[in-house]
């Protein structure tokens, strides 16, 4: 069993193999909340959503998210679920006025006991608190840091179960990176600078759920990755190679990792498609979405996204009202019938066809090769190769990654695009071509983006 009471390399994968990589269950399930057990062969709905006003108003603002919160329960038990997880994603106003947040979570929380006494609903609450933070201002001493932890502690004190953030660390760099599809720069920003933000920043995290005796969730690279699969597009329309938004996933997984090396526990958060990844590697229970969040963003991986998932969720959905209801309660009802979907598979013990299905019913792209069990587990292995240098690690996920894909398209008996193959060899050159020293790898992009990214500090990461 792994101690999660102090920071930890894997070395080895906790999965075992990548055919036992499947939905609903984990190697490590866990319990919390109000008798919620994830992980231990049931999927359950996660719900995520927004608020419609965003008033200076404190008290509209309390009051819409109750009304969220009730609606979202009330049709849950006419659907007949018994087991459901919230997820309050803080908007920048609320995370930077930790009391009102929580007094929010409190809210929530109780009515969800009302719930949870009343018609014997299992539930739980994640609070993901905003990443405030300013590239610029000190990321690890500044105010928006205190600010960004006392609204985590306030989160804990007040119930909820589950704490989670989609931090920033690198993006900066990224965003520099990117829009040039220059891996090198990826491979810095998100698997160096990316990894040392995490490393500090989870650790305090760790701290204050451990205080409280909640649970540590998990972190997503939706800074960086979900960015890069945006400017990906779909099959006709894109403005970066599919190949590239495909590293970036998988360096991303080696960042995402960090969280869970200080301490969390999952589930991993749902934006978090590299959570299977993770998932392979650390045997923790995950959050995934795909169709569902179609509301938020497109993209071409709705269906394997759910392959591996212990709770599958929708992305941000507005509080705006729908015919079927306030969107939040809409959602709600596709959720639940996907996951009853997911729990019928497994009680008649055919989770792997049903696994096999979604991750075929997908288009052929680079970014569903990487999120398919057997890709995901392939690229996690390769992780764990290094499991004490984030810059070899965040490499060799990038090179294996390339491999996942050529192979898949090998089995498919298909050719990637003419452009998608002269960027994979571009790709594969540059990170042949990179330094085996970290320190020199280091040295060398800190001189190279010093000035150039403006907003670029090494002293934010401790560099």
């Amino acid at each position: 069993m792994i101690d999660v009471s102090k920071p930890h390399r894997f070395t080895e994968m906790q999965v075992k193999t990548w055919k036992d990589l499947t939905f609903g269950i984990s190697s490590h399930p866990l319990k919390y909340g109000l008798n919620l057990e994830v992980g231990s062969g049931e999927v359950i709905p996660e719900i995520k959503y927004f608020p419609r006003r965003e008033k200076d108003n404190p008290e509209s603002i309390k009051k819409e998210y109750s009304e969220i919160t009730e609606n979202i329960l009330k049709r849950a038990v006419d659907l007949g679920l018994n087991s459901i997880q919230l997820e309050t994603e803080q908007t920048f106003q609320i995370t930077k006025e930790p009391k009102l947040g929580g007094e929010i979570t409190c809210i929530q929380k109780s009515i969800m006991e009302e719930y949870a006494e009343e018609y014997n609903l299992r539930c739980a609450l994640r609070v993901t608190v905003a990443d405030i933070r300013e590239f610029e201002g000190d990321m690890r001493n500044g105010d928006e840091i205190s600010l960004m932890l006392e609204s985590f502690d306030e989160a804990a004190r007040n119930g909820a179960d589950v704490l989670s953030i989609e931090s920033i660390g690198g993006k900066e760099v990224f965003n520099y990176a990117v829009l040039r599809q220059d891996i090198n720069g990826v491979l810095f920003s998100v698997g160096v600078l990316g990894s040392l933000d995490m490393e500090f920043l989870w650790r305090e995290i760790v701290n204050v759920a451990s205080k409280h005796k909640v649970i540590a969730g998990g972190d997503t690279d939706c800074a960086h990755s979900n960015t890069a699969m945006i400017l990906a597009g779909g099959l006709h329309n894109k403005i970066i190679s599919h190949v590239f938004a495909a590293v970036v996933r998988a360096i991303g997984a080696a960042r995402s990792l960090v969280a869970y090396e200080e301490g969390a526990t999952g589930p991993g958060k749902d934006c978090g498609y590299e959570n299977i990844i993770v998932k392979a590697i650390t045997g923790f229970p995950m959050s995934m979405e795909g169709k569902t969040s179609a509301s938020a963003h497109s993209s071409l991986v709705g269906n394997v996204a759910a392959a591996a998932c212990d709770l599958w969720s929708n992305e941000q959905v507005e509080n705006v009202k729908l015919y079927g209801g306030w969107a939040p309660q809409v959602f709600t009802e596709i959720l639940s019938y996907d996951t009853m979907l997911m729990n019928e598979a497994l009680k008649g013990g055919f989770e792997h066809e049903l696994k096999d299905l979604l991750v075929e019913a997908n288009p052929l792209d680079p970014q569903v090769l990487v999120l398919t069990p057997k890709g995901a587990w392939e690229i996690g292995e390769a992780i764990i190769r290094y499991p004490d240098d984030y810059y070899l690690r965040a490499r060799e996920a990038a090179l294996s990654s390339l491999k996942v894909i050529e192979q898949g398209y090998r089995e498919k008996r298909a050719n990637l695009p003419q452009n998608e193959e002269r960027i994979l060899a571009k790709i594969r050159g540059n990170l042949e071509s990179m330094p085996d020293s970290t320190e020199k790898f280091i040295e060398k992009n800190i001189a190279n983006f010093t000035g150039k990214v403006k907003s670029f500090i090494s002293r934010n990461y401790n560099l």
